[in-house]
């Protein structure tokens, strides 16, 4: 990541472009990406295990479906490829990763800056690799926008590095009223299945 933090919305750094490469299930991913967007050499390791140690939608997944902070879409556009019937918001507020994101993700996609999106849109699905190193307030605010508009039976997956407070923040999501479950560890991460309070299912965390 350049000096510049990738959560600003004008980059200033050049853009240059070229190509992140990556798997998830067996089938090959190929994404442009650009100076002044997160993780833009690489397919960041939180993202990369969010991928693949949560259960992604199938082919029988409708409804709508958030990936918040999308960056140049590497979540966004597996979804979209997974569930080609639903509908895939895709919103950050770097504009410069938006337009990434339009040009790598689907017809099923929709990349919007947060504003944007609807009131009236609830969803099924909220994929997040949270911006973390935005500072406690601007994380716990962006978190209390968008949770909220899970549907009844919506979920959200969340991957968090333990050593940037992966456990204290689970903690706060519960004492928000939602439920937080650690469905995974892996490398150093932690996936939290997170729902509405009452909605959680039985305990079905993996270890590896």
């Amino acid at each position: 990541m350049s000096g510049e933090h990738y959560f600003t919305a004008e980059p200033a750094v050049a853009t240059v472009r070229h190509d992140v490469v990556f798997t998830v299930d067996d089938q090959e991913f190929r994404l442009v990406a650009a100076g002044g967007v997160f993780s833009a050499s690489r397919l960041d390791p939180g993202t990369s295990v969010l991928l693949q140690r949560a259960p992604l939608p199938d082919g029988a997944t409708t409804g709508d479906l958030l990936d918040l902070g999308c960056g140049y879409g590497p979540i966004a556009t597996v979804l979209s490829r997974r569930a080609p019937d639903a509908t895939i918001y895709a919103v950050d507020v770097n504009q410069r990763a938006l337009e990434l994101a339009e040009e790598n993700t689907g017809p099923n996609v929709i990349t919007a800056l947060p504003d944007d999106v609807p009131e009236t849109v609830g969803f099924a699905q909220i994929w997040s690799n949270p911006p973390i190193r935005i500072g406690k307030p601007e994380l716990h605010a962006l978190l209390l926008r968008w949770l909220p508009r899970l549907t009844p039976d919506g979920t959200a997956w969340l991957v968090v590095a333990k050593n940037l407070g992966a456990d204290s923040l689970q903690r706060w999501i519960e004492e928000q009223g939602f439920s937080a479950e650690r469905y995974a560890n892996h490398k150093g991460f932690r996936i939290f299945k997170v729902r509405k309070a009452g909605d959680a299912g039985p305990n079905d965390a993996q270890n590896s």
